[in-house]
């Protein structure tokens, strides 16, 4: 690419919204389909080039999105607010990009992130329901969501969460921030929701699993703060599937 072309770039910002049921995650990877594969095969359709695609997570295999985002630069003339559907038109029905836009050329959707929300659901229902069978997680024991809540009071601020990291992971610093984790019941679903500053790999879903085995009473709610500083993941309780995960949002700003 020529140098005045690299000074024509713009950079857009995309918000993504996925069923991640079919995919081996966000990130690219070998004889595997994955959400970022299909966005950098679906922007080369529309402009010609080949592209980088910056995401904000990387979402595992079989985790939802609902507020995913990410960036790529391109020199195409394809107004930004426009690439939205002229993406859509080249990508698999279980892939959509609910907004486009044009954002400075300094924005990057990972670094300038400041935090993410991430929700997760329990189908608690003797019988499941087919219509959320790869949206939640078929739980079908009564969980007591207070003790949850109480339980969950401990993770709130700032904590080494080595224990809700999975085994194998090569992140050194495992400090992180929960601002907030709403527990509420819907009918029979259990929903979760996490707002922090970041999270380990599986940390949510390791949580939720010893959550859950706290609301079903087979561990005690006082539990919590032990395993929590104990720093061990063998302390923490099973991990939730994937497929009850979502990413709702991404925060850039204090306004988020």
């Amino acid at each position: 690419m020529m140098m005045n072309d690299l000074d024509q770039r713009r950079n857009i910002k995309l918000t993504i919204a996925y069923k991640g049921t079919r995919y081996a995650g966000w990130q690219i990877q070998k004889n595997a389909p994955t959400v970022e594969a299909e966005i950098k095969a679906a922007i080369r359709k529309i402009t010609g080039e080949d592209t980088t695609v910056y995401g904000a997570g990387r979402t595992d295999a079989g985790v939802h999105a609902l507020g995913q985002t990410a960036n790529f630069f391109t020199t195409s003339s394809i107004p930004a607010e426009r690439v939205a559907l002229a993406l859509n038109a080249n990508l698999p029905a279980d892939i959509r990009i609910v907004k486009s836009e044009a954002v400075p050329a300094s924005f990057h959707s990972r670094f300038c992130a400041i935090g993410k929300i991430y929700s997760y659901r329990i189908d608690t229902g003797a019988v499941y329901n087919p219509l959320f069978a790869e949206l939640a997680w078929h739980l079908p024991y009564p969980m007591d969501i207070d003790r949850m809540r109480g339980a969950s009071r401990c993770l709130i601020g700032t904590h080494d969460f080595r224990c809700f990291m999975a085994s194998g992971s090569s992140v050194k610093d495992t400090v992180r921030t929960i601002e907030a984790i709403d527990i509420k019941k819907e009918n029979h679903f259990v929903i979760l929701t996490f707002r922090g500053n970041g999270f380990l790999y599986n940390m949510v879903r390791i949580i939720v699993g010893t959550l859950s085995e706290i609301g079903m009473e087979m561990r005690e709610g006082d539990d919590m703060p032990l395993i929590l500083a104990s720093r061990n993941r063998l302390k923490a309780g099973k991990t939730a599937p994937a497929k009850g995960l979502v990413m709702e949002k991404v925060i850039y700003t204090s306004t988020d």
